[in-house]
Formats: structure tokens, C-alpha cells, sequence
């Protein structure tokens, strides 16, 4: 199991790079520790994942029956939205054109530890995205850890 957590102000380069944080790059696993995969995510983020990992959510939707419309339509826009991308030996990796578009990501990035996951949104929109009220968190966290 992964513990991938935390959140991390990043910055991208000219070229669309972004360099992994240290802590999270040495909380993946040895197998993936330079391939990774980046998915469209379904809020206006990226989703990074190990390799490892990535295969587990490839498997299910590619298990998927192809004779069913939603599924396909699910398969169709899941994959078109992934992408492999390699860390450099600096620790960076290159984020293509259309997911930077879909991310609005230009300069400054939160990068968040989502326990076997990361996600990647601009500052702006991740703020709109986080609970503000602690007792919404409070409910949640009853709602689905007394389940």
C-alpha cells in the first residue's frame, strides 16, 4: 500500500516540466520510481500515478464490457486523457499541451499526496475545490468512516 500525502507548492518551466518533490518521489515504489502515468482528472486537475497503480485503474476500466455504450464512452474519454511520462534525472517530467490546458496550469501548482495518487491543480481552482466548513468535514468523515 502507498502513503503518498501532503500538499506541495510546485512551479512549472518554460518547456511545461515539473519537478517531483523529494518526499513524494521517494514514497514511490521501486518499480515505478521513473514511470508514471498522468490521467485527466474528472475535477479540473491532473491525476499522477505510479506505475503500479496505474495498472490496477487500467485493468478495471479496460475490464469493462465493450458491447455496453457507457462503458465505452468511459474507456473512450479515460484513456484518450492518459498519458506515460518518464522523470529526468533531475526528477522532472514534461506535461503535455492539452492537459495543461485542461488543468489551466501555467506557472505556480499544488501538487496533493492522495495516498496512492497525486493530484496537480492550479492554486486557484484547488482552493475552490477544498471544504472550508469544518463541520461539512466532520460530516463526511462520519458519513463514510462509520460505513
Amino acid at each position: 500500500m502507498l502513503f503518498i500525502t501532503g500538499e506541495y507548492e510546485c512551479k512549472l518551466d518554460a518547456k511545461g516540466r515539473l519537478v517531483l518533490p523529494s518526499r513524494l518521489k521517494a514514497s514511490l515504489p521501486e518499480s515505478s520510481s521513473t514511470e508514471l502515468y498522468l490521467v485527466k482528472g474528472f475535477e479540473p486537475c491532473l491525476l499522477l500515478y505510479p506505475l503500479v497503480e496505474y495498472k490496477k485503474i487500467f485493468s478495471r476500466i479496460a475490464g469493462l464490457n465493450e458491447f455496453n455504450v457507457e462503458y465505452r464512452r468511459l474507456q473512450r474519454n479515460f484513456f484518450r486523457g492518459s498519458a506515460s511520462v518518464e522523470l529526468d534525472n533531475a526528477g522532472r517530467f514534461l506535461i503535455p499541451k492539452f492537459m495543461l490546458t485542461h488543468a489551466s496550469l501555467e506557472r505556480e501548482c499544488v501538487l496533493v499526496g492522495m495516498g496512492n495518487r497525486m493530484e496537480i491543480w492550479n492554486p486557484d481552482k484547488y482552493e475552490d475545490y477544498l471544504i472550508k466548513d469544518p463541520q461539512e468535514l466532520s460530516a463526511l468523515a462520519e458519513k463514510y468512516l462509520n460505513e
